[in-house]
C-alpha cells in the first residue's frame, strides 16, 4: 500500500507542477489552486508512505516520478520541444528510479 501511495503523491506532483506554469506566475486563480491543492496532496501522501517506506528510498523515487512527469508534461503539455539529450536525461532519471526500487528489496 505504501508503494501505490508514493505512486500516487509523485503523480500529483506531475499535476501541480503542470498546474504551476499554467497559473502564470500565479496570477490565473484556477491553475493556481489546483497546483496548491495538488501540492498539498502530494506531501500528505508522500508523507503516509514515509511512514512504512525509507527516507532514502521514498523521497528519490518521488522526485523521480516529478521530474519525469514534467518533463513528459512540459512536451506534451508546454509544447516544450524534444530532444535526444532530453530524452537521454529522462532515460537516467527513470533508471535511478527503477534502481532505487530495487534496492529497497521485495
Amino acid at each position: 500500500m505504501a508503494w501505490v501511495l508514493l505512486v500516487a503523491a509523485g503523480i500529483l506532483e506531475i499535476v501541480w507542477a503542470a498546474a504551476l506554469k499554467q497559473s502564470d506566475g500565479l496570477t490565473r486563480l484556477a491553475p493556481s489552486l489546483l497546483a496548491a491543492a495538488a501540492l498539498l496532496g502530494s506531501l500528505a501522501l508522500l508523507a503516509q508512505a514515509l511512514r512504512i517506506l525509507p527516507l532514502g528510498v521514498a523521497y528519490p523515487i518521488w522526485t523521480g516520478i516529478g521530474a519525469l512527469g514534467a518533463v513528459l508534461a512540459g512536451m506534451t503539455l508546454a509544447g516544450e520541444a524534444p530532444s535526444l539529450l532530453r530524452g537521454l536525461a529522462a532515460g537516467l532519471i527513470l533508471a535511478g528510479v527503477a534502481l532505487m526500487k530495487a534496492s529497497a528489496g521485495p
